[in-house]
């Protein structure tokens, strides 16, 4: 569940908007801040934190903007305007490789694997199967809010949006790693063949 530790923040902003949309948003940046301090101070690099700074940035803006409009038309679209913020971040890190999942599959994988093709591989699909998740969970929400349809459709599209990736990077490495070692295996006995 460690590659959940990144959304947090997020986690936050939707429960504490209950009581204001300007607390949750204060909220996430705090948190934000306090998981990057807590990072840097275990030793792991904030280089690589594309996600993490992109949050930071997001919810730095989000709380000037609600605490100084706390009326704003934005409100009602807040969770599109965090699920495209996220899908927005997540498509960058892919185009500027490097895709937002590395800094968390190398909290979970060894040092030796972090260079190896298939462990970039698999954080690009996992990095794009999320980009695609908060792409289409945006528009989603963007829908619910323009038709006017109840928030609980907004909360199971939040939900939806998290947990189906979650679940998709959960099974993907396993998938993957059994199908690089059979292609090798393969390849082993076809060039056992041609050397006979």
């Amino acid at each position: 569940m460690s590659y959940l530790r990144g959304f947090v923040p997020w986690l936050v902003l939707a429960g504490v908007s209950a009581i204001g949309w300007q607390w949750g948003a204060l909220a996430g940046l705090l948190t934000c801040v306090a998981l990057l301090i807590a990072d840097r101070a275990a030793g792991f690099s904030l280089e690589a934190r594309l996600l993490e700074y992109g949050t930071l940035l997001y919810f730095a803006a989000l709380s000037v903007l609600a605490f100084t409009h706390p009326d704003s038309a934005l409100k009602a679209y807040s969770g599109a305007l965090s699920m495209g913020w996220l899908a927005l971040v997540s498509w960058v890190s892919i185009a500027v490789r490097r895709p937002f999942t590395v800094a968390i599959a190398r909290r979970m994988a060894p040092p030796e694997v972090w260079h190896s093709p298939l462990f970039r591989r698999v954080n690009v699909v996992i990095t794009a199967a999320w980009s695609l998740s908060f792409t289409l969970s945006a528009i989603a929400q963007v829908v619910i809010v323009a038709d006017g349809l109840s928030p609980v459709f907004s909360i199971l599209v939040q939900l939806a949006g998290f947990a189906l990736p979650a679940r998709f990077t959960a099974a993907y490495p396993e998938r993957a790693r059994a199908r690089f070692l059979q292609r090798s295996v393969a390849q082993l006995d076809i060039q056992g063949d041609i050397a006979a």
